[in-house]
């Protein structure tokens, strides 16, 4: 599974300064994610990681600072087509199922979007909340990640 490989060396990256790919490699591990220093090389450069001063003479991985639109879409496309189970709407509020353990990846994928109409995104296992405003939005916000789906 690269896109939850990649969604926990994201999310590792975040939360936890790490200036080795053997660094990142135990990591993984420690998550139960079997993998070898030349697939992380490689999920490094496709997520774009940078190198950057961790703040005591040294360097930590970062996520990089800007994404391309496109980059952000395709991000997006993947998510979707890999952990997405089903989508409803209603109100303001729509609602995306994903598989179990996938939802937060996909609930941050939503929020790099950085769409106006959408104020906030909540995720738990398997599910995904996107509050839309104003609520006039939401069937046009739906279909738009309906697009990202199929």
């Amino acid at each position: 599974m690269k896109s939850k490989r990649q969604l926990m060396i994201m999310e590792l990256i975040k939360n936890h300064d790490i200036s080795t790919q053997e660094e990142l490699v135990d990591r993984l591990l420690e998550n139960g994610i079997e993998v070898t220093q030349a697939t992380i090389s490689r999920d490094i450069k496709k997520l774009g990681l940078v190198k950057i001063p961790d703040g005591y003479g040294g360097y930590k991985y970062s996520l990089p600072v800007e994404r391309k639109q496109t980059d952000v879409y395709n991000w997006l496309r993947r998510m979707f087509r890999d952990f997405v189970v089903g989508m409803d709407y209603s109100e303001n509020i729509i609602v995306v199922n994903t598989l179990p353990g996938t939802a937060d990846g996909v609930g941050s994928a939503i929020d790099n979007l950085e769409w106006e109409e959408i104020i906030g995104t909540v995720a738990g296992d398997d599910t995904v909340i996107i509050v839309v405003k104003p609520k006039e939005e939401t069937e046009s916000i739906f279909h738009k990640l309906e697009e990202f789906w199929s």
